[in-house]
C-alpha cells in the first residue's frame, strides 16, 4: 500500500518553492516534463531512477540533482520502496541581483547528478531542511533567510569536488543500453526510425525494448522520437529564419500538416505561434 506524506511552500510569484515528500510503495512520475525554473532535488532516503537529457542515472541517498530550465526529465522507482526527498524550484530573480552570476559557474551550466562527498552531503541536507523549516514557520524575514541559505548551498556545491565529476550515468547494463539508444535517436532523429530497426541495431527484442524504454524514461519509444524532433525544430524556429516546411522535413517529419499537429500537441502552440512568441 502506498503512503505519501508531504508539505510544500511557495515564496513570491513562484520565484521559489520547496516540496518535502516521503513515500512508501512504487511510484512513477506521471509524465516526463520540463520546468520554467531551475530545479534542485536532494534524496534523503532511498533510490530513484532519473532520466534527463537522454541519459539514465541512479540517484542514491545524499545525491543532489540539478536541472536547468526547459530540460526534459522524469523519475521512476527502483527496488527500494521507501523514498524521501526535498525538491526546490527557483527563479534566478530569487537570488540577490549581485549573486545571480553563480549560475554561470560549474556545475550549473548543465543538468547533472552530483554525488557529493560525505561532509558536503551533511551540509547540503542541513541547508535543505533549514530552508523547509523557515518556510514552514514563517518567522519575520523568512524569505530573506531562505534566499541566503539557497545562495550558501549553491556556493558550497560549486566549491565541491562533485562539480568536476558530475556525469554519473548509471552503471546498470540496461540503463547504459537505454542511454546509448537515446543517444542514437538524438543523433539520427532526422532519419526514418522504427522500434524494430533500432531494436535490431542494439540486439534487443522490440517488445523488450518497448517495455524497458517506457519504464526507464517515461516515454513510449515512438513518442520520444517525436519529442526529440520537436525540440530540434524549436531550436531552429528560435535561431533561424528557415521556412517551417523546410524545418519539418529536416527534423524528420514528412509532411508539414503532421509536423504542425505533433508540434502543437507537445508544446501547446503551432510552429508559427511559437516562433512569434520566442521572438
Amino acid at each position: 500500500m502506498n503512503e505519501i506524506k508531504e508539505d510544500k511552500y511557495v515564496i513570491g510569484e513562484q520565484q521559489f518553492s520547496i516540496h518535502h515528500i516521503y513515500r512508501t510503495g512504487f511510484t512513477v512520475m506521471p509524465r516526463p516534463h520540463v520546468h520554467e525554473n531551475y530545479e534542485l532535488y536532494f534524496l534523503l532516503q532511498g533510490e530513484r531512477i532519473y532520466f534527463m537529457n537522454g541519459k539514465v542515472y541512479t540517484a542514491r541517498k545524499g545525491d543532489l540533482i540539478f536541472i536547468l530550465p526547459h530540460d526534459l526529465h522524469s523519475t521512476a522507482c527502483t527496488q527500494l520502496e521507501k523514498t524521501e526527498r526535498i525538491l526546490i524550484h527557483f527563479s534566478p530573480t530569487f537570488l540577490p541581483q549581485q549573486d545571480r552570476d553563480i549560475l554561470d559557474l560549474p556545475p550549473y551550466q548543465q543538468s547533472a547528478l552530483l554525488r557529493l562527498p560525505a561532509r558536503e552531503q551533511v551540509e547540503v541536507e542541513r541547508l535543505f531542511l533549514q530552508m523547509n523549516s523557515e518556510c514552514r514557520n514563517k518567522q519575520p524575514l523568512h524569505d530573506r533567510c531562505v534566499q541566503y541559505l539557497l545562495l550558501e548551498m549553491l556556493i558550497l556545491v560549486h566549491r565541491s569536488e562533485a562539480a568536476e565529476r558530475s556525469d554519473l550515468v548509471s552503471s546498470h547494463p540496461m540503463h547504459q543500453k537505454i542511454t546509448e539508444i537515446s543517444s542514437f535517436i538524438q543523433n539520427h532523429f532526422s532519419e526514418p526510425l522504427t522500434l524494430e530497426q533500432v531494436a535490431a541495431c542494439f540486439f534487443i527484442s522490440p517488445a523488450y525494448l518497448s517495455r524497458i524504454f517506457l519504464k526507464l524514461t517515461g516515454f513510449h519509444f515512438s513518442e520520444y522520437i517525436r519529442v526529440v524532433r520537436v525540440r530540434a525544430a524549436q531550436t531552429r524556429l528560435r535561431t533561424t529564419k528557415d521556412k517551417i516546411q523546410h524545418i519539418a522535413e529536416d527534423v524528420g517529419f514528412g509532411h508539414a500538416s503532421h509536423f504542425n499537429k505533433i508540434f502543437k500537441k507537445i508544446t501547446g502552440l503551432s510552429p508559427l505561434q511559437y516562433r512569434k512568441q520566442v521572438r
